[in-house]
């Protein structure tokens, strides 16, 4: 069976179901279905979310054919201690996608996602003021998929995970996508990652807005879908084959779904945010050799 060969490991929340969406329109290139397969990351412990068998993983990708690309995007990749060398040590020669975004943007971005999920129950600044406690395993909402996933600063700690990619793969072979760029010019960002993926760069796919804000009518019927009784498995098991499964689930998820606005942090916060993330952005801009003064607190912009 085929495997992948190129790999989108996140951040979450930056853009990489756009782009797994727009690769996937290439004739020469086949995206997995699902997209976010999680295979690789052993560190990372989904209280919902099965991890797929090596058979399971190979079978997603058995269809690509004779395609030159072929490739997933698990956005927790990037965030895992441990996903880097486990990729390398299946697919060493590897290309690595990464997706950034300002912090101060991505975080109430991915707050709004696990609240749609049903794994968030505090608002936007009572969650950012709760991580100290969550990092020591206390007020965990009861069903949050991911808890690791509720500490949004080390989330959004992109250089040190970057870093990590750099020195497994080479840097040549970790191509960086800031979304800043990928909101104000999509289709040259799509031109460089074919050139960096050694695709014909003329193909241009439907820019589509993908992945809009979103919230759960029901919160309730939410988390039965995230996490079904056993019964409930076993007789779909008995009637469907997985694909079928993945289908009525998607179903069902998007009849329970409307459109929400993005909530944004007020200023003062967002600010203070800007000045906790300042360090760690400014290592993150040196690593990538390019200014991200709006990224930066507005006193220390210029600096």
């Amino acid at each position: 069976m085929s495997f992948p060969n190129f790999f989108i490991v996140g951040a979450p929340k930056c853009g990489t179901t756009a782009l797994h969406a727009y690769l996937g329109q290439h004739p020469d290139v086949f995206m997995s279905d699902p997209k976010e397969p999680h295979f690789f990351g052993s560190d990372l412990d989904f209280r919902y979310r099965r991890r797929p068998s090596e058979a399971t993983y190979r079978g997603y990708f058995a269809h690509a054919g004779g395609r030159r690309r072929i490739g997933e995007a698990s956005v927790w990749y990037l965030y895992s201690d441990r996903a880097a060398d486990e990729i390398a040590g299946m697919v060493p020669q590897a290309r690595i996608v990464a997706m950034v975004r300002d912090p101060v943007e991505m975080i109430p971005s991915l707050h709004g996602q696990f609240v749609y999920n049903g794994h968030e129950d505090l608002g936007l600044e009572d969650a950012l003021a709760a991580e100290p406690d969550r990092a020591g395993g206390r007020r965990i909402p009861s069903h949050a998929n991911f808890p690791r996933g509720l500490l949004y600063r080390q989330v959004a700690s992109y250089a040190g995970q970057l870093e990590r990619y750099r020195e497994r793969f080479g840097a040549d072979r970790v191509h960086v996508i800031v979304y800043d760029d990928f909101r104000t010019d999509v289709a040259d960002v799509y031109r460089n990652l074919l050139a960096f993926l050694e695709l014909d760069t003329a193909h241009r796919p439907d820019f589509a807005v993908v992945n809009a804000a979103k919230r759960s009518r029901s919160v309730a019927l939410r988390r039965v879908l995230n996490d079904p009784p056993e019964w409930m498995r076993a007789a779909g098991r008995r009637v469907a084959p997985a694909v079928v499964r993945r289908r009525l689930y998607r179903s069902a998820v998007r009849l329970n779904t409307g459109p929400a606005a993005r909530e944004t942090l007020p200023s003062e916060a967002a600010e203070q945010l800007r000045r906790e993330m300042e360090a760690e952005n400014r290592q993150l801009a040196l690593l990538l050799g390019r200014d991200l003064v709006s990224w930066m607190p507005r006193e220390h912009a210029g600096r």
